[in-house]
């Protein structure tokens, strides 16, 4: 599905991410700035759970494989301008890493708090490897009514996590990608 002004309110596209060694912040800020560039009115917002995790990877990993196991839902920080304004956008480009094997639960917490219906959501994932996982699913089920749109997945493999980002921006997969999804 390819988006364009007349098919999605108002032309503007929501860039939402979640982002802990800073791999998908940076791959958002391209998207946010090249969808700006072509014309489509770009909103960059992340999610941030209100307990930070751990800044030592082991430990990180760790929380997230408990909050997993526990189906939990992180509470999050923020977004309350988010939901007042979350009709306007009829796309929304969601960054983010792959957990254990699908979404960080921050992003459960986020797609569970607004009706994504009849938005298209394009998945952006960081990974070492894994690709999607079954992250793919997991949205479909959390956003039913959504349409969920090509995605892209990019390699973050040999990141020494909150290290430098080890991807870097352009990136020219993301460019190539956004020229199909945003024409």
């Amino acid at each position: 599905m390819e988006l364009n002004a007349q098919n999605q309110p108002g032309g503007k596209v929501l860039v939402a991410y979640f982002s802990w060694s800073g791999n998908a912040r940076v791959l958002a800020g391209q998207i946010a700035e090249e969808a700006s560039n072509q014309g489509f009115g770009a909103d960059l917002f992340e999610i941030k759970t209100a307990t930070a995790y751990p800044d030592a990877y082991n430990e990180c990993i760790e929380a997230a494989k408990q909050e997993q196991n526990s189906n939990a839902r992180p509470a999050l920080s923020g977004g309350a301008n988010l939901a007042a304004n979350m009709a306007q956008y009829g796309t929304v480009v969601l960054c983010y890493p792959n957990w254990w094997g699908t979404l960080p639960m921050g992003v459960f917490t986020f797609l569970e708090a607004y009706d994504f219906a009849g938005k298209t959501i394009y998945p952006l994932v960081t990974h070492g490897g894994s690709r999607f996982g079954r992250s793919l699913d997991d949205i479909k089920k959390l956003c039913p009514r959504a349409v969920i749109g090509e995605g892209l997945s990019v390699s973050a493999y040999g990141t020494n996590p909150k290290d430098a980002a080890k991807v870097t921006a352009p990136n020219r997969d993301v460019t190539a990608w956004l020229k199909k999804v945003l024409p």
